[in-house]
């Protein structure tokens, strides 16, 4: 299939540098998958998706992919889009939506980038991967692995969630845990590249996985007929996604799909025990510092230093956006809160959106009348640690005291 990619181009200068091959970073900086658009929009009209099957490779020409016989695939895409009144009602929302991407193969929205990046490297014809991962992306790279008959090795910090560590063991990946950060993870994996001779999936360090979650935004602009919301939430570690969808709606606007100019405030969610990309928003920073001694239950915002950390905050003042850092003690309230309303499977990462939905309504950031969504990146039953809880126990030696179960 023809392939649209022009080049690829380093994100911190510019500087072109040849698709078709392997390429990793430039200047130890992210890079960028550039297209022709011209000949996308002569190729290919919105029209045509009517007929595509419903998984994110129905974008393939807005992807990287020139082989369909490479394409590494479990099904991925086209997450739900769930109005959320009752929820939004609590918040003082006339029309919240949450994209729900706990319902995609690994149960995280980490499938998107994972399936590109394997993708790509089984068309290069690599056979050994390895990544850090403090939460779903160690799932997601060993699964697609396994489906690509590839080799993974996946380094974990200790306190990865339980759930997390055991579904890249039985994916058939080498699973190791450090007593560290993520940060420290990655270490391991750049330290062990001469040794091993593996191709490092960390975030950002490879170009796809950016593709691979922009269709996040080229779904949710198809799913509202292509008239993007007002305000996007969503949780941020290592900010793929967040930067993956304004290069989509960018790519939107120039291809001329979208109904109108306006593009969404994005808003950059972290929790207060980690939040650098926060604390380099607020101090006007276009790098963020290394945050010290980063703690959270949300694991897939443990990440105290992103390689793509000027992308991140490229796009959110690009967007007239904000970051906000929701309070870490409160994120089973929000988790609780989102669940039991409209019973969609919301992660921590997801919680600490409801708390900054909270705080920037209250604040009048965000108006009532205006359209708000919230990606849910994960499922909350992958997060044992986080949802614990201590059920009454019914002795059945006694009579029933229905009173007491109807509480």
């Amino acid at each position: 299939m023809p392939s649209f990619v022009t080049h690829l181009e380093a994100a911190i200068d510019g500087t072109h540098l040849p698709a078709g091959q392997v390429q990793t970073m430039h200047d130890d900086r992210p890079l960028w998958v550039r297209y022709d658009l011209d000949a996308v929009g002569r190729s290919f009209s919105k029209e045509m998706l009517r007929d595509r099957p419903p998984t994110l490779w129905r974008y393939r020409e807005l992807l990287p992919i020139t082989d369909e016989q490479h394409i590494v695939t479990l099904g991925e895409g086209m997450s739900p889009l769930l109005p959320c009144p009752r929820l939004g009602q609590k918040l003082g929302l006339d029309d919240l939506l949450i994209k729900d991407e706990s319902q995609l193969p690994t149960g995280s929205f980490k499938s998107r980038g994972m399936a590109l990046a394997i993708t790509m490297a089984h068309g290069f014809g690599i056979q050994r991967v390895a990544v850090p991962s403090a939460g779903n992306a160690g799932g997601a790279a060993a699964a697609y692995a396994a489906r690509a008959g590839m080799e993974a090795f996946v380094f974990m910090p200790q306190d990865t969630p339980i759930i997390n560590q055991y579904e890249c063991v039985v994916a058939g990946a080498k699973t190791f845990v450090a007593n560290g950060l993520i940060t420290d993870c990655g270490r391991i994996v750049r330290e062990g590249k001469p040794h091993m001779n593996w191709f490092d999936l960390s975030t950002l360090k490879e170009p796809y996985r950016i593709e691979g979650k922009k269709t996040m935004g080229l779904e949710l602009a198809e799913q509202l007929d292509w008239e993007l919301p007002d305000v996007i939430l969503y949780p941020t570690g290592g900010g793929t996604g967040l930067i993956g969808m304004w290069k989509a709606f960018d790519e939107l606007a120039r291809l001329g799909w979208l109904k109108s100019d306006r593009r969404p405030r994005m808003v950059s969610v972290q929790s207060d025990g980690c939040c650098p990309i926060v604390r380099a928003f607020e101090a006007g920073e276009r790098f963020a510092t290394p945050f010290e001694n980063a703690a959270t239950v949300a694991s897939g915002l443990r990440v105290p230093a992103a390689v793509g950390d000027f992308m991140i905050l490229d796009a959110i003042r690009a967007s007239g956006g904000c970051a906000v850092a929701a309070e870490e003690t409160r994120l089973r309230e929000w988790m609780d809160l989102s669940v039991s309303t409209e019973g969609i499977s919301v992660c921590p990462e997801t919680a600490a959106c409801v708390g900054a939905l909270e705080k920037l309504v209250a604040d009048g950031w965000i108006k009532p009348h205006e359209r708000v969504v919230v990606f849910n990146t994960g499922g909350s039953q992958k997060y044992v640690e986080a949802i614990r809880s201590t059920l009454p126990v019914i002795d059945l030696e006694q009579p029933f005291d229905w009173d007491w179960i109807a509480g």
